[in-house]
């Protein structure tokens, strides 16, 4: 007979992670399915400095998230390195499966997080891997010394502006609005970096060239005006960057899970879903901020509720 655990946590980002955690403090049986690295998102963050506890100096997601995951391993969860293909959440025993086995929960917390929203210009799937990038930290150096243009005006956009000026001969931020979103002292940062440069009211339209990316035409969406950029010719190509936000990974769970309409799981305040037994913590979920503190926050509440729950006390 297959072993049936108190608890499977889909995804190891520090939603999940954490939720392992006091799942395994709590000595609740508690299996983690993760099919990538951990940490998600903040994996490939080369900068945190926001994460209450956190190094002041010098932490990276790399570095928080390699601690988180000893933290849950310490407490006895177990991995599986797996991806999930098909999930049956509504009967008293969920039951999990996945490209290699099956596996059964009393509990399951949807912890997948999300990923990086496209830019949305024509052309962009054609230079992924050969110009245009969502991830700084790991293409940053196939651009040093040349221009970067990084398409968004949030925390994550101005954050990863900053990092890629560290390698970039230029940076410039391209943000349909007037001002930026990030926080303030984010903001300050940019500012006062003399490699950092910034379109305002502008949208990408169209990047082309031979091979690689050499060519792009920038839309003002105030005045329409078109401004068509293009490689120097000594460099021959630069780098275009995307952080204009997530998409949620919901997809096995709809007809399943109650989400809104851009794909987000609703949960209540207690990280419970329309399903008895189902859990949703972290980025996937219906949230007003979207940052590791909380993410941690809500894997903590859900695998704190389903101990609640197996001992009685709900």
């Amino acid at each position: 007979m297959s072993k049936i655990y108190d608890v499977i946590i889909l995804g190891a980002g520090p939603a999940g992670l954490a939720a392992g955690l006091y799942a395994g403090r709590s000595r609740l049986s508690t299996l983690i399915i993760e099919k990538g690295q951990d940490g998600g998102q903040i994996a490939i963050t080369d900068e945190i400095e926001n994460y209450p506890g956190q190094r002041v100096e010098g932490e990276s997601g790399a570095s928080l998230v390699a601690r988180m995951t000893e933290q849950a391993e310490k407490f006895g969860c177990e991995r599986i390195a797996d991806t999930v293909t098909e999930v049956s959440l509504d009967g008293e025993i969920k039951v999990i499966k996945t490209a290699k086995a099956e596996y059964q929960a009393k509990n399951v917390i949807v912890a997948t997080g999300a990923f990086s929203r496209p830019i949305g210009c024509k052309g962009e799937e054609d230079y992924i891997g050969r110009g245009v990038s969502y991830c700084a930290t790991c293409d940053a150096n196939f651009f040093e010394d040349l221009e970067v243009y990084v398409v968004g005006g949030g925390d994550s956009a101005v954050e990863e502006a900053l990092y890629l000026s560290k390698f970039a001969r230029k940076v410039t931020i391209i943000h349909r609005r007037d001002e930026l979103r990030a926080a303030k002292s984010i903001q300050e940062k940019a500012f006062a970096n003399p490699k950092v440069d910034f379109m305002w009211d502008s949208v990408v339209e169209e990047i082309g060239g031979e091979d690689i990316l050499s060519e792009m035409k920038v839309k003002n969406v105030k005045t329409g005006e078109i401004t068509t950029v293009v490689a120097d010719e000594d460099d021959g190509l630069f780098g275009l960057f995307g952080f204009i936000g997530t998409i949620p990974n919901s997809d096995l769970f709809k007809g399943i899970i109650d989400m809104d309409e851009r794909g987000y799981i609703k949960g209540d305040e207690n990280m419970g879903t329309n399903l008895d037994g189902v859990y949703v913590a972290g980025d996937v979920r219906i949230k007003s901020l979207r940052q590791v503190v909380t993410a941690a926050a809500d894997g903590a509440i859900a695998a704190t509720q389903i101990e609640r729950k197996i001992s009685g006390y709900l």
